[in-house]
């Protein structure tokens, strides 16, 4: 049995195979969670932190973890993911839900601050910014709700679990109808409706980022994405335009994938690799990078 729903800007599917009866209990969670996370609302986790600079704020458990995997997927990744672009991803014009973002002023951006300043203390699950540091947490957090959800569904009586929220899929236990694995799709960029390639998997997550999608043009006509360079603080330009990454979890591998984009494909297909995952990167000239292990996956 399966449920769609619209969350965190995105298209969502839930999947449980056997018993059903935690998917309304996964939705629940997933709101749940976006109510916490989202820099959009104003009420928000996130926001609060993001209003007190300089100030301990107390979090939620789930929260407290969240920043927390994002200051070490900014270590772990050298940079190249950083949560700490939310001043650059305004600058840009993304001020609004993507879908409300319409043509917008661009305005002068800086590099990203980055992580060093943040300072998390596990025993009070509090966290402080530094003046000048704000959290964007909205691919990190799909792919960690995403893990959540799936796990939600197993432990409510699932025998099998997917979760997909806007292209970060996790699964976990028996696939539907009987099938050896989970038999996932992954969208052509440049033909958005036709499969890249399909991959099977049996427990895990597979994750894309693409600078084509989530994309607006400023008052003069220019095209902006909302995948920062943290070097530069203006969207990133590199050879990849889209990736994909297989990893133990949506989390990681959404974290990988856009980290990828910015880090460009030598260093991407490096850090991808180099992580113990693997997957896909899609360059300019349409090019498709295979990165050792994808073939075990192949459908």
């Amino acid at each position: 049995m399966e449920m769609a729903f619209g969350a965190m800007g995105s298209d969502c599917r839930l999947v449980a195979v056997g018993d059903a009866r935690g998917l309304a209990d996964a939705h629940r969670l997933i709101d749940s969670l976006e109510a916490r996370w989202s820099r959009f609302r104003p009420t928000s986790e996130l926001s609060a932190l993001n209003d007190a600079p300089g100030k301990a704020v107390g979090l939620t458990g789930e929260t407290f973890t969240l920043v927390a995997m994002a200051v070490q997927a900014w270590q772990s990744t050298g940079g190249r993911f950083d949560p700490t672009v939310l001043p650059a991803l305004l600058a840009a014009g993304y001020r609004r839900t993507f879908d409300d973002i319409g043509a917008v002023e661009r305005l002068a951006s800086q590099p990203s601050p980055g992580c060093d300043g943040i300072v998390l203390d596990d025993v009070t699950h509090t966290a402080s910014l530094p003046v000048g540091v704000a959290l964007d947490l909205g691919g990190i957090g799909k792919g960690r709700a995403a893990d959540l959800a799936v796990a939600a569904l197993i432990a409510g009586g699932a025998d099998g679990a997917l979760a997909d929220l806007g292209g970060d899929v996790a699964v976990a236990g028996e696939p539907p109808d009987g099938a050896d694995a989970w038999h996932l799709a992954v969208d052509d960029p440049f033909a958005p409706g036709t499969d890249l390639a399909v991959l099977r998997l049996a427990d895990g997550a597979v994750a894309s980022s693409s600078v084509l999608r989530r994309s607006w043009r400023d008052l003069d006509g220019v095209r902006s994405h909302h995948l920062i360079d943290p070097r530069t603080g203006s969207p990133a330009c590199t050879d990849v335009v889209a990736a994909t990454v297989l990893a133990g979890s949506a989390s990681d591998a959404e974290v990988l994938a856009k980290a990828a984009i910015v880090a460009g494909g030598t260093d991407g297909a490096d850090l991808i690799v180099g992580a113990g995952a693997t997957g896909l990167l899609v360059l300019s000239d349409r090019r498709v990078i295979r990165l050792d292990g994808i073939e075990r996956f192949d459908a």
